[in-house]
Parts: C-alpha cells; structure tokens; sequence
C-alpha cells in the first residue's frame, strides 16, 4: 500500500506482476447462461461504441416533462412570437402527453398536477386551440377540479403575472437586496441551493420591473380560476408564531415599500443584480446551464433593455434553443444536457464489460473528461475559501457549479482507463479528491453543490413551494463519494471516512434500505450505498448491509426484475413497487452483487430478467422516469440509463461469478502516487 500525504492509500493491484486476475468460480454457470452473458454485453458495448461522439464523449437525451414545452411556448408568448413552428409543434407535443381524464402528469403512470395542467391548458390556447376543443373541455374540467388555476405553484404564478392573467401582487416577491445578504447572515443566496440561486436571480428583476404582455381575452385563461375559492390561497398558519408568517409578513411588508419607496432605493440592488447575473453567464450553457432560469434570463433581459438582437439576448435564447428536440413534426424540450454524466458512466460500463483499459475508446473518453475539469472558484468557494479548485459540471459547461456527484462519478471513470496514469489525469484525480472532501457537510455527508445549505427555515418562505430550497446531504451522494475514496486507497478509519460511514449508519430506513435523492428512489439509493461501502471491503454479513440485501429481494417482482415508481416519494409505503425497468433492475442486481450476492437465485433471476427484455440492437426499452430532479415536483429520464447500466450490471454478474475465463488485466492504472 502507498499512502499520500492527504491520507489517501492507493491500493496497488494484486496478482502476479501487478496484474488482476479474475477470482476462479464458486459455481459453473449454466452454458447457456454464459453464452447469453457473453452476447449481451457484446451487444450493448457495440451499441455504446457506436454512439460515441468524435472527440470520445456520450450524450443521451434527457427529458422531463411538459412544463418544459409550456414555459418555452410562454415564454414566447410573452415576446410576441407564440405563432413560430416551434410552438406550434411544441404544443403538439403536449397534446399528445394529455391524460384521458384531461390534466397533465409530471411523470409517466402519474396523476394529473395542477401547475403542469394549467401551463399545458394555457400554452395550448396561447397558439390559438379554441376554448371549445374536446382536449380543452377536458383539460378545464381537469383543473377546475383540482382548485383551479389559483392552486398552482408560486413560479407557475409569475407566468400568469407575465401575460396579464394576474397581478405582481398576487406572485411572492423576491427582493433585489437579496444579492446584498452577506453569507454569514445565512439567509442570503448563499443560503440557497445552487439551483434555486440561478433562478431567483433573474426572478428579482422580474419583480422590480414586473413586465406584462397582456393577451387577447380569448388567449388568457380566466376560465380556470376558480370564482368559489380566493384568488391566492392563503399562506397564513393558526399559530402566530411561525416562521411561515413572519415570512408572509415580510412578504407584504416588501411590496408595500416597492409600491412607495422612491426608485433610486431600488437601484443598487437592481445593479447588484445584473451584476451577478452577468458574472455567473460567464463559461456557462446558460445561467446554471438549466432550463428554468435560462427562460427567466430572456425575462430579466428584456426588464433591463436589450433589445432582441443584442448580444446577451442572442446567446440566452441560443442556450434555449439548444436544448430543443424536434421529431415527426414535434418539439420537446430537454431541461438540460448531461454530457459528463453520461461519459463518465459510459465508460465506466465499457472498461467492466472488459473492453481493454488502453482502448482507444476509453482513452479517447479519459482525455474529454479531463480537458473537462473546472479549475476556477464557483459559488462553493464563499464557503470553503482557500480551496483549490476543482470538479466537474454535469453539463459542457457550468463554471460556477461543479457537480460533486459527478466529480466522483468522473473519478471513478479515469481510474478505469488507460489514460488513468498520465500526468494530467493524475493531477486532476488528485485535486478532485481534495476539493470532494473539503465539500463534506458537517452533518458527514456530502450534498450536490454546496456545503452545510441546509437552513431549514428558508424552505418556509412564500417563493419555497418547489421543494428545492436547500441543498442536504444524501446517502447515495455520499456513498459515491466514498465508493471514489475506497477505490483511491481512503481506509474505513480516515476521519472524513468515519463520518461519512456514520451519515450513512444513522439514514438507513427501518426496512433495511436507503432513499435515493437523485434516482428512483429506494431502489437506488439502496444500490448506491451497497456499492459504495464495497470499496472499504465490509463483509457481506456486516448487519446494516445484510438488511439493505435482503430488503432488496424482498422488492424482486414475479418477472424477476425490479421497478419502483417516483410515487414512492409521496407514499413510502410505494417503497420498491412499480413497473419494472432494465435500469432498476441493474441497480438491484449491481446492489446485490455487492454485497455478495452474486451466487443467489435473485441475482439470476434478474440476470436474465435483462437478458430476456434486451433488444436485438442490445439497448432495452424504457417508459417509466427513473431519474429525479425535484422529489414529488420535477422527474427525469435519462435515455442512457436503459443501457450503460444494465451494461454495468452484466459486466459485474459475469466477473462475480466467473462466467467467462478468467482474465487477467495488465493495462490498468497504476498506483496512484499522492
């Protein structure tokens, strides 16, 4: 073993001159099983191969849901241009995602939701479908029903307030002076999750100047409001100590004093800002690279004068429209790009399906990775001051927010390649190691951005309602943190090791499993936690892992996969229950192997569960969302997932249980000399 100088061990490989051998069987496979395995994997890795961009990087598609298409269709309402081909196509797009009771779902199988309802309703009527429409009929019933128009959520209200369905009243206000918070005061932007700080910032010009474009009457959707129930319902609590009312008072107490106070107050925060706002454009696909606060962006733009053919105009509609899909006559929108993501797992899935280390393709991935790393302070850097950059956004471009999940995601990936011991790639994993865990809260865990956001009385104020204020620590982030640190040599008795164990020790639920923040739900998190803790070498009759295995085959459907629905994040008792899909399924059996299950019936059983659902291109077919931005508001589908981690999960099967000859591997990374 070498040990660095940070306290890292890297361990050497084993096996006769530093090569790694394959353990020799427990069991002999089933021939037939091995010849399956064998096609499987060469299938998905010809299909990944095949997909791979020039410069060595992967990209799938990922798609939300219809707010995406409804706020872009607004968002050109509000600019006068709702009748260009791309709305109208968008617009049907969502005509064909309406439910047959007439509302929205935000995720495949889910109920209709209201906020996405009405957006869907009222871009629909923005490029011109009459009121009388039998999909509009059902779409008002569908609404009305749910509370109206006046239920929606506070970001869907600044819409209304945008075209002239409302007042700037009646839309929680987000003061300028925000910008001015010190961090220390811990109610500031700094306080906020990254996300949350990227669109509130533009939403604070857009309360100041409060733009309208008022619509036609025919165009605007009085009908959905409903005339029994108040225009705004209501935040105030029984009891009058709260921090829900001192925040609604606060709320009030503001656009009194924007209503009287004289302009000139205003206008240091409305320059601090632009100001900020500006800053963070600066190496990024958009502010935050994210679609919500690039459509805001057009907005605050347009609040501080550009003028369409401007220069800071061009480049944010640029960003929006890059992130457009148009098919069969359709647009839909993607909420982003995940290009390091998707290449970091990629090549992952390739080196364990045995692809060589030193193969062009793995090579090729490595240095577009690297030439990735952010090597300037982003907004972390307010709380962990004097630490050396590093990270990797999930997008092209996000300078001023590395990823910590993806940095170890990243990491993981070099140390599988043969670009693994070059220069540049070892000082990158080294940095990256570092700056991981200087981000550790203080709680041990590791969050997705930022480090210690966690004020939980900001999730009480009038703009909080999309269930994203806060940036928490999460199991199957800090597993992956430490899978990366086990993996670079890190031992169980490492100080941030014992604390990161220790988060993960006191998160366990009562049935033995993890709740997945960034994957759905139960079902990942409980893979992400098993698969991290493997890499300090925690046997498999440890008691928590052995609870977290068996919850897992007790979630095993008769087909012998596994599936969970993004209901679960609503009702836990949906915990581990849903339609099963391929990469649930490869989590479970990833999760499994892991923790030293490979030679069980349920791991067979979901073997081939895979092996039966694979196409003959070597992808799989996947309807449900599995992905999760937002739990109970905002879900993904990564089209990737159906493929590199079944991929992964087959690789991992065939090397547990030997189903293949044993290989040995020389052209791994070496040491990591800290």
């Amino acid at each position: 073993m070498i040990a660095n100088k940070d306290g890292g061990v890297f361990a050497r490989p084993t096996g006769n001159n530093g090569r790694r051998a394959t353990a020799p069987p427990k069991r002999s496979s089933d021939d037939n099983e091995i010849v399956a395995v064998k096609a499987a994997l060469a299938s998905t890795t010809r299909w990944l191969l095949d997909r791979q961009q020039p410069d060595g990087h992967w990209l799938g598609e990922l798609e939300g849901n219809t707010i995406l298409e409804s706020e872009y269709v607004l968002l050109m309402a509000f600019l006068g241009r709702e009748s260009e081909a791309a709305c109208v196509k968008a617009c049907r797009y969502l005509r064909d995602l309406q439910l047959p009771a007439g509302g929205w779902p935000i995720y495949p199988g889910g109920p209709a939701e209201v906020s996405a309802s009405v957006k869907a309703y009222f871009a629909l009527k923005v490029v011109g479908v009459p009121i009388g429409d039998p999909d509009m009929v059902r779409a008002r019933e569908a609404v009305l029903s749910m509370g109206g128009a006046q239920a929606c959520n506070s970001f869907t209200r600044f819409y209304f307030a945008l075209l002239g369905q409302i007042p700037y009243t009646d839309c929680p206000y987000v003061p300028p002076e925000l910008v001015l918070v010190p961090p220390w005061l811990n109610f500031g932007l700094a306080a906020m999750s990254s996300w949350t700080r990227t669109i509130i910032v533009p939403l604070m010009i857009m309360s100041a100047f409060k733009p309208v474009r008022s619509l036609p009457e025919a165009r605007g959707i009085a009908e959905l409001f409903r005339h029994d129930l108040p225009l705004h319902p209501g935040r105030w609590t029984r009891n009058p100590c709260t921090w829900t009312n001192f925040f609604v008072g606060v709320d009030r107490l503001m656009k009194w004093a924007d209503r009287w106070a004289p302009e000139s107050w205003r206008r240091v925060g409305i320059q601090a800002t632009h100001k900020w706002m500006f800053d963070h454009f600066e190496n990024s696909d958009g502010l935050g690279a994210i679609f919500p606060p690039m459509i805001y962006t057009v907005v605050a733009l347009t609040c501080l004068g550009y003028e369409p053919g401007s220069a800071p105009m061009r480049w944010a509609l640029q960003q929006l429209d890059d992130l457009l899909i148009e098919e069969d006559g359709k647009v839909r929108v993607q909420p982003c790009l995940s290009p390091v993501w998707d290449t970091a797992i990629a090549t992952i899935a390739l080196a364990d399906a045995q692809l060589p280390a030193d193969d062009p393709a793995l090579v090729s991935a490595a240095r577009w990775l690297v030439d990735r790393e952010i090597r300037t302070p982003g907004d972390w850097a307010v709380r962990r001051q004097g630490v050396e950059p590093s990270g990797w956004p999930f997008e092209y471009r996000n300078q001023f927010y590395p990823d910590i999940d993806d940095t170890a995601m990243v990491v993981l990936a070099l140390r599988k390649t043969g670009f693994a011991n070059q220069p540049a790639a070892l000082s990158a994993t080294k940095r990256a190691a570092n700056w991981l865990l200087a981000m550790q809260n203080k709680d041990g865990g590791w969050a997705a951005f930022d480090v210690d956001v966690d004020n939980e009385v900001l999730t009480k104020v009038p703009f909080a309602d999309h269930n994203a204020m806060l940036d928490p620590s999460c199991a199957d982030i800090t597993a992956r943190i430490l899978e990366m640190l086990g993996t670079l040599g890190y031992r169980a008795d490492h100080p941030q090791v014992v604390k990161g164990l220790a988060y993960l020790w006191r998160t366990q639920e009562p049935e033995g499993c993890w709740y997945g923040r960034w994957g759905v739900n139960y079902v990942y998190g409980t893979w992400q936690v098993l698969q991290g803790l493997r890499s300090f070498g925690l046997t498999d009759d440890h008691p928590a892992l052995r609870r977290a295995a068996d919850w897992l085959e007790s979630v095993q459907q008769a087909n012998g996969g596994w599936g969970e629905s993004c209901a679960s994040y609503d009702d836990r008792s949906l915990m581990g229950q849903g339609e099963t899909t391929a990469s649930q399924t490869a989590w479970a059996v990833l999760g499994l192997v892991a923790a030293g299950r490979a030679e069980e019936d349920c791991v067979r059983r979901g073997v081939g569960f895979l092996l039966q659902t694979q196409r003959a291109d070597g992808g799989w077919d996947e309807l449900p969302y599995t992905g999760t931005g937002f739990p109970k508001v905002f879900y993904l589908k990564y089209h990737l997932y159906r493929v590199y981690f079944p991929l992964m999960a087959l690789a991992r099967y065939q090397a547990a249980t030997a189903v293949a000859t044993a290989v040995e591997v020389a052209t791994g990374p070496q040491p990591f000399e800290g």
